[in-house]
């Protein structure tokens, strides 16, 4: 039997474009010669993938899942909305929450992760050939706690479980497990809609609150005060920014709170929940956010098929 070595696979995957796993098997199958192996890829449609790999994928789906003390969050991109209409996609995108809840948020690990007899990076490729899109699994993330609930909320579901958006939230309590799954799915909400930057204002990148400062600073040089009372003035405005910016300082969305903060909300159900409830972090993934979107001109790419210049 042939020896297959990782610069065998690593130069197949980069002519083929196919995923790191089905290379190997190819090389596997043909006994490392490298024609054949390309070949054998063709022939299962998996170097299909690699015609579509370069084209910018922002449209998709985020899945999220949890069960008891642990829950993930996934970002799965094709190239259009259309395809996340598409069943086996929406399944695909399902299967791979599925698979991180128990591997972990490690995208490679995920992506070596077998569902019956295939990886999951095969699973995408053929998703890829059978649709005609490219397709990525793009990020994951995942949260666990010792005693109490992870809860998640995905907002603009098109499946239970999948959508436009999906937030998961770690709470750490020994009270009342059904309590604290209906506080942690409010608080999802809460997250999904007021987009917090951190838990509180220790976990803030210290150049964001530094610029801050130095942008309300400056603020008031200019209108000529003194540097003694535009310290207090930058103190002020910032308890302003972490209550905007800082879950544990925000207003809660939820009218039954009565514009309390989080944090003072939290503490008003722990009579409720029958324990102290501390959030111990946070996930919010929303659909393709930081990806480069292509502008395509749709006359040019019509005239293009058409063989016009």
């Amino acid at each position: 039997m042939a020896t297959i070595t990782a610069v065998m696979v690593k130069d197949l995957r980069e002519s083929t474009g196919a995923g790191m796993m089905d290379c190997k098997a190819a090389l596997t199958e043909t006994g490392g010669d490298m024609q054949a192996a390309q070949d054998w890829l063709r022939k299962k449609g998996l170097s299909k993938a690699a015609k579509k790999a370069g084209r910018v994928a922002a449209e998709g789906l985020i899945g999220a899942v949890t069960s008891g003390t642990k829950g993930v969050v996934v970002e799965v991109n094709s190239e259009t909305d259309f395809v996340a209409r598409n069943e086996q996609f929406q399944g695909l995108v399902k299967m791979i929450a599925q698979v991180a809840l128990h591997s972990g948020a490690d995208i490679e690990k995920i992506k070596a992760a077998k569902v019956g007899d295939v990886t999951v990076e095969t699973a995408i490729s053929d998703a890829i050939a059978t649709i005609g899109e490219n397709m990525t699994l793009r990020r994951a993330a995942s949260l666990e706690v010792g005693k109490g609930v992870v809860s998640s909320y995905v907002h603009g579901s098109v499946i239970d479980g999948a959508g436009k958006m999906g937030v998961i939230v770690a709470l750490e309590s020994a009270g009342k497990t059904d309590e604290l799954a209906m506080l942690g799915r409010q608080l999802a909400m809460h997250v999904a809609a007021a987009n917090p930057q951190a838990l509180d204002p220790a976990g803030l990148d210290p150049a964001v609150v530094k610029r801050e400062k130095d942008v309300l600073a400056d603020k008031y040089r200019q209108q000529g005060k003194p540097e003694n009372v535009i310290e207090k003035i930058v103190e002020s405005g910032l308890k302003t920014y972490y209550k905007e910016v800082c879950l544990l300082e925000q207003a809660s969305i939820h009218a039954e709170h009565n514009g309390k903060s989080v944090g003072q909300a939290l503490k008003d159900v722990e009579g409720k929940v029958g324990a102290p409830v501390k959030i111990t972090g946070f996930v919010r993934y929303a659909l393709g956010e930081g990806i480069e979107k292509q502008e395509s001109d749709f006359a040019a790419e019509v005239a293009a098929a058409s063989g016009k210049k």
